[in-house]
């Protein structure tokens, strides 16, 4: 696996394969990589020639009191996992490589799409995910850029970004991966204590036993996002962020689920911050 050492390198690297007629997958990571990061280098390795992961910690999506800091970080490891993978090219730029001193073009995406979610509970978060995305774009230049369902309101603005500042790439979505027990994987799993993580399940068990209602013929939003809030209120150490369904396409408001329609909802259990999704369908 080639270690891609600085912007300028990768960039050119990048664009001699694909003068060389190769189509790039990119999958964008901040490292402490799990089964769902390697499910996006496995979905990449199959749709395309050459296979980069990026691995970087984006600083200017943290907003004050977020956890930059101690955000869990592993690069050795992270790169053996890689290796195993076959990937072609790791780049994990410095802060310095990305946001030299001076830096102050930011890439911002409004509307509703930012401003519901983790958009309304992390004011400036997708500002600076669509910052980071988009420089990621230009430096690795990909044909098809890998994200995961979990963080369905990220996938859903880059795709808006893509869209609307015409990025000649594909956004692909690959679904969510979950330990044995259903919790979704995560980075910040490592953060829980064991009994936190008992009662982290709750999230799941919430957007399941909403699904199971939708199923069953309920379709009122305001009375199945009441029937997730009862489920995580048993467990005690949960704190809701949002619970919220919306429209699937658009994060457009909903009173009835008459179309496809995401579930989704944050919790924290201690300083940790969880999020999980369910796409329902009637």
């Amino acid at each position: 696996m080639l270690i891609l050492d600085g912007v300028k390198v990768a960039q050119q690297w990048c664009l001699e394969q694909k003068r060389a007629g190769k189509s790039i997958g990119l999958v964008p990571t901040m490292g402490y990589l799990h089964q769902g990061h390697l499910s996006l280098v496995q979905e990449a390795r199959q749709q395309c020639d050459v296979v980069v992961v990026s691995i970087f910690v984006n600083p200017i999506q943290f907003g004050v009191g977020e956890d930059f800091e101690t955000y869990p970080r592993d690069l050795s490891r992270d790169q053996a996992l890689l290796e195993e993978e076959a990937v072609d090219a790791l780049f994990a730029p410095l802060i310095s490589d990305m946001y030299p001193p001076g830096y102050n073009s930011f890439v911002e995406v409004g509307g509703e799409i930012t401003a519901k979610l983790c958009g309304a509970s992390r004011p400036g978060h997708f500002k600076g995910v669509a910052t980071v995305v988009s420089k990621l774009f230009n430096i690795c230049l990909p044909d098809k850029a890998f994200f995961g369902q979990k963080d369905a309101q990220q996938v859903m603005v880059i795709e808006k970004m893509v869209r609307e500042l015409n990025f000649p790439l594909q956004i692909v979505r690959v679904p969510i991966v979950r330990e044995e027990d259903g919790l979704a994987k995560s980075s910040r799993n490592v953060y829980l204590d064991e009994e936190q993580r008992r009662q982290a399940l709750v999230l799941n068990q919430a957007l399941r036993e909403a699904e199971m209602h939708v199923q069953q013929g309920e379709r009122n939003v305001a009375r199945l996002k009441e029937i997730m809030r009862k489920v995580i209120a048993s467990s005690p150490q949960a704190v809701i962020d949002y619970i919220d369904i919306y429209d699937a396409a658009d994060l457009g408001d909903m009173e009835q689920v008459d179309r496809k329609a995401l579930m989704a909802l944050a919790v924290k259990f201690g300083n940790t911050r969880l999020i999980d999704n369910r796409l329902v369908e009637v």
